[in-house]
């Protein structure tokens, strides 16, 4: 999280801490002053003489502190509304409003990004077949209809254009360039994505509680490791900052940009992945960036995640012109957090961000509705036998890809080659699809027009290629096709699934379920089989993301068919199942896995928690690391700075980052100090202070202290070592705790600190 306020010398207190005898024991000193006020901010010097502590803005890979920021909103609030006069009448209004205004303008300018993306790509992915004679930035539908941008216009694309030139008539000259085209693409967007490479600190501990294995020639720190920001649909890493971690620059303003320029062109090659995931990271920044606009969410952690939970909808408002299915999708799928004020502030940015793509119009038919259908026919109960067929075949495709992708990610990215230079992995796999999908003529097309060619509905159309092919005696070859693209589409989906350039998941599914479903529609006349193609789609998705509520209301956005809201409802439960007996995770969940970061989901921690009979001692940290993290405060409430110093260089050979020293007197527990807080103590404030100094943890200040107690939290939660561990995990996953302090039976004493990480990864043991 960047800094909370960028103060400077000058900057001062509120009038009424000016005084305040614990900051000012600390501000006797010019300069400690202006680092205290510089790192500090309004709102938690307002904390300083409650019993909480203030706190830092949060130092990179750690959990925040949600009761902490709780309560620091609840201060702030009441600093304002208590203010007086029109001043203070209009703070108050603003504050109110502060939430409605954001979220609207999360949509708006979500849309607009949104807007450039999608036309760039439809320009950038025809440049594969041809090119337009009168505009070279015109895609083929804008070129040869009245369908513009910003235009309402509509008419039917023809065939024959002479305002659009093909690169070359011969098939194979045309093959050569369309995969030419590809890996020119391809190696352009993991280019870009290569540009937001960042070491960040390990994410799960380092060596822990275990003794630092001595490096010979080096240290003993603890290495991080590598991640390239805009890479993969971002969800993973998004469900992750919600929970309450905070991943550094992951949501900056270069790493929107080059998200959205990498969505162009990994689109525009043709590989099996869409650009949904990538608008849900786009809008999250957007979000991140309009909340540093304003005091309420900028400098809380707790609110901006609110905020950023709003603005995951835009993206799927955006992304399928599913305005209810976004809000329901950040519901369902990734948020923690989600009170009735975010879900109505949700709805309200959905709504913005629906009604500003309508009106820029970047697919020039002047609907949001993407995939329009009309079949004019309903289906009989005889049908939900073919639904629920539909929905067995999603929920293995769904199991077999997420065990799959999870063993490719596992076994074929470990190779040095592989994960030195992620470029080349982009460049074979884009290799792969161009070679496997060209010569099929349905798998030609960009992922959401082979969804439109396979909903279509024959009896109303028969110039489609589709309808032509199902109107042949002999379809032999046109099932053949569909055989084929339902194959590859899961293989190529698999590997590609990923790779390092922006990418969804959504639109390979749908594609694949599309495929299965036309397939097993011609043996069954009674009704279109774009129907089947439909609940195919839907199943298919189903089985892979384990979406339920949201992917049913996002269908019927899609395509304008409330009619068929109960076989889709059918075949998405039905695959849910049936993926869930193979794989329990789905496939976001088996991405933050593979990607290592600690995230905890309350109801995954109680049924995993569930199946174990154990106390809360299980997680108490051993006898060494104890003595290494506890501080005995002497009743002068003051420790030399020597031991504070060799408990923190302690601290830091963990690796953990949002470790602590628990403080105790005679046995009892007074107080925790947050790694973050003790080393900008140490290292900053008490830059002027050496090692023979004494520092005071606890007590009031004293003129000419070097005070640190305005940092301890005196009033850490504590749970008994004899309790259950399901009372563990609804602390850690209800109240958003970062750690949690463990007392004897009986006497009360102090026995150990348990932190959420540490939760996390015994948790993950138990998975395998």
């Amino acid at each position: 999280m960047p800094d909370v306020e960028h103060a400077t010398e000058r900057s001062h207190l509120l009038p009424h801490l000016a005084h305040d005898r614990r900051l000012s024991a600390v501000q006797h000193e010019a300069d400690a002053g202006s680092i205290l006020s510089t790192h500090v901010s309004k709102e938690e010097q307002l904390l300083a003489n409650i019993s909480v502590g203030e706190r830092l803005p949060y130092n990179d890979y750690t959990t925040i502190d949600w009761l902490h920021d709780l309560v620091k909103d609840s201060y702030r609030s009441r600093v304002i509304h208590a203010q007086l006069g029109i001043r203070g009448a209009l703070g108050s209004a603003f504050e109110s409003g502060q939430g409605w205004i954001a979220s609207a303008l999360i949509g708006v300018l979500t849309a607009c990004v949104a807007f450039c993306v999608d036309v760039a790509e439809a320009t950038v992915s025809d440049w594969k077949i041809g090119y337009c004679s009168t505009n070279i930035f015109s895609n083929r539908e804008s070129c040869c209809t009245n369908r513009h941008p910003l235009g309402t216009t509509k008419t039917n694309l023809g065939e024959d254009c002479s305002a659009w030139h093909m690169w070359t008539d011969d098939y194979w000259e045309a093959f050569g360039i369309f995969v030419g085209f590809a890996l020119a693409f391809g190696i352009i967007s993991s280019s870009f994505t290569m540009l937001t490479k960042s070491t960040l600190p390990s994410a799960a501990p380092g060596h822990g509680d275990k003794p630092p294995r001595s490096i010979k020639g080096g240290d003993q720190g603890v290495v991080g490791k590598s991640m390239y920001l805009a890479a993969g649909s971002g969800i993973p890493e998004i469900k992750t900052i919600l929970s309450g971690f905070v991943i550094p620059h992951f949501l900056d303003l270069k790493v929107l940009i080059i998200k959205a320029i990498g969505a162009v062109f990994a689109v525009a090659t043709g590989m099996c992945l869409g650009k949904e995931g990538p608008f849900v990271h786009i809008a999250t920044c957007v979000a991140y960036l309009v909340g540093m606009l304003f005091p309420k969410y900028n400098e809380n952690g707790r609110k901006m995640r609110e905020l950023l939970s709003a603005g995951c909808s835009a993206g799927l408002s955006v992304a399928f012109g599913a305005p209810i299915g976004g809000v329901l999708f950040s519901y369902e799928e990734i948020s923690t957090y989600f009170p009735r004020k975010v879900l109505w502030r949700a709805f309200l940015c959905s709504l913005f961000a629906a009604m500003v793509l309508k009106a820029l119009n970047p697919t020039g038919t002047g609907k949001l509705v993407l995939f329009e259908t009309n079949y004019g026919s309903s289906y009989s109960p005889i049908h939900y036998l073919v639904f629920i067929l539909l929905g067995v075949a999603g929920g293995l495709f769904g199991g077999v890809f997420c065990k799959a992708n999870f063993w490719w990610s596992k076994t074929f990215r470990k190779y040095v080659v592989i994960s030195r230079y992620p470029v080349f992995e982009v460049f074979l796999v884009v290799l792969a699809t161009g070679l496997l999908q060209y010569p099929n003529p349905m798998t030609r097309e960009p992922g959401d027009t082979i969804i439109k060619n396979l909903l279509v509905d024959c009896r109303g159309q028969s110039d489609a290629w589709v309808c032509q092919q199902e109107a042949k005696d002999d379809r032999s070859k046109y099932v053949g096709w569909l055989v084929y693209g339902t194959l590859v589409k899961l293989i190529l989906t698999i590997i590609t699934f990923g790779c390092k350039v922006p990418s969804g998941i959504i639109i390979p599914a749908l594609d694949a379920g599309a495929f299965f479903g036309r397939l097993v529609g011609q043996w069954i006349t009674t009704i279109s089989p774009g129907i089947f193609a439909m609940v195919g789609a839907a199943a298919f998705l189903a089985g892979v993301s384990r979406m339920t509520i949201s992917l049913c209301v996002i269908m019927f956005e899609l395509t304008g068919e409330l009619e068929y809201i109960v076989p889709h409802m059918i075949a998405i439960l039905v695959a849910k199942w049936v993926a869930d007996a193979l794989e329990k995770d789905g496939v976001y969940d088996l991405a933050q896995a593979v990607l290592g970061h600690p995230f905890l989901d309350a109801d995954h921690a109680m049924h995993l928690v569930q199946g174990e009979q154990e106390l809360v001692q299980r997680l108490i940290p051993p006898k060494q690391t104890m003595q290494d993290i506890t501080v005995d405060v002497p009743k002068d409430n003051k420790i030399s700075k020597r031991v504070l110093d060799d408990k923190l260089e302690k601290l830091k050979e963990r690796g953990l980052m949002d470790a602590g020293l628990v403080l105790v007197q005679d046995g009892m527990l007074q107080g925790y100090l947050a790694e973050g807080e003790l080393d900008f103590g140490l290292n900053t404030l008490g830059m002027h202070w050496d090692s023979s100094s004494r520092i005071r943890l606890l007590g009031e200040a004293e003129e000419g202290d070097l005070d640190l107690s305005m940092f301890v939290d005196r009033t850490p939660l504590t749970i008994c070592a004899k309790a259950p561990m399901e009372y563990l995990a609804e602390m850690f996953g209800k109240l958003g705790l970062r750690y949690v302090c463990v007392v004897e039976e009986g006497s009360g004493r102090l026995v150990g600190v348990i932190i959420k990480k540490r939760l996390v990864v015994w948790l993950e043991s138990l998975k395998h």
